[in-house]
């Protein structure tokens, strides 16, 4: 039998009969689901040393377990000595298998690491059901070894869902686990 990871099962089984509960579907296929996690870092450094660049996608490849890219910037700016076609910051899509996996390690070892954590900010919905996370430090992560790092840097963690509302995406991350602050 193949694998399957543990959120998956739990998202099959749990989550989907929740918020059918919940929201009155009357469908499986109306439920919103996760789709795609995207996990994404700027560095603004680069510009003057292209090393930080690789030290920022190895970190992200080591964190998500799949080829981190550098992203390029699209167009020029004078005041920071940017040109258009410079690589300037690192992203990793995820999906599947992979994305239930990072989201089980963010929720369960890297968040309860955060110091003085009493639950992420339930602000970073953009009114389309998506959620964007700002994480301050990449050591968080049991994955980064804290003497092989080379700059403390943050990263942002967007959320995509099928929801079609914030209050539905809300919901459905709950259900998979990430710890919203209580109001």
């Amino acid at each position: 039998m193949a694998y399957l990871p543990r959120l998956k099962e739990e998202y099959k089984g749990r989550v989907i009969e929740a918020l059918k509960e919940e929201f009155g579907y009357s469908n499986v296929m109306e439920v919103p689901k996760l789709e795609r996690i995207v996990v994404s870092r700027g560095v603004g450094a680069a510009v003057a040393d292209k090393k930080l660049l690789e030290y920022a996608v190895d970190e992200l490849t080591n964190i998500t377990g799949q080829k981190a890219v550098a992203t390029i910037s699209k167009k020029d700016v004078a005041n920071f000595k940017l040109r258009k076609g410079v690589p300037i910051g690192a992203k990793v899509t995820l999906r599947g298998e992979r994305m239930y996996e990072f989201l089980d390690r963010l929720v369960t070892s890297a968040l309860p690491r955060v110091r003085d954590f009493n639950g992420i900010k339930a602000t970073g919905f953009d009114g389309r059901g998506n959620y964007s996370l700002g994480v301050t430090e990449q050591i968080i992560f049991p994955e980064i070894n804290i003497d092989k790092i080379k700059k403390i840097d943050g990263m942002n963690i967007t959320f995509v869902t099928s929801a079609g509302t914030d209050k539905e995406a809300k919901s459905l991350l709950t259900e998979l686990g990430l710890p919203f602050k209580k109001n």
